[in-house]
């Protein structure tokens, strides 16, 4: 093995590494409303494409209008995301990724979704950044009689 080829080597290790952390960064934001680690994983003209029920979206600030809506109808979110399939072309890539998510619905209660992430990254000026995520929802079903019996989520929704 060449030295360039080792060079190379890292470059896609750390490449993955970082597509990673913009797969887990997304389930952290809108799992802790934090609107500053949602705005840094995109690159400016991204599309977030939710589909039926959620939505479409374009462009940073409609992607962050977008999840002040959906912790309006689910303030509580769990998402974990699994089975990440990276690959990776220079500066582009490609991820599918597979979610389970559990939410408190205001008007549904707690609920389960689950469904497929497919998503796009580039690098651009030496940073990556999602360019297009596209969810396939496989399901999105209310859980009868769910409550929690300690933690934090034992407390009531606030209006």
């Amino acid at each position: 093995m060449t030295t360039t080829d080792l060079g190379l080597r890292v470059e896609l290790l750390e490449s993955r590494r970082e597509i990673e952390r913009l797969i887990s960064c997304y389930a952290h934001a809108f799992d802790l409303h934090d609107v500053d680690l949602l705005r840094g994983i995109w690159h400016d003209d991204a599309q977030l494409r939710l589909g039926e029920p959620f939505g479409d979206f374009a462009g940073i600030d409609r992607i962050v209008k977008a999840a002040h809506l959906l912790w309006e109808q689910s303030p509580r979110m769990h998402h974990w995301m699994s089975n990440a399939v990276i690959d990776i072309d220079g500066d582009s890539a490609t991820a599918t990724t597979a979610l389970d998510c559990f939410v408190t619905n205001v008007e549904l209660g707690p609920t389960q979704v689950g469904g497929i992430y497919r998503d796009r990254f580039e690098r651009r000026n030496g940073r990556w950044g999602i360019v297009e995520r596209v969810f396939d929802l496989h399901y999105f079903t209310p859980v009868a009689g769910w409550k929690p019996a300690h933690g934090s989520e034992t407390a009531p929704l606030s209006s």
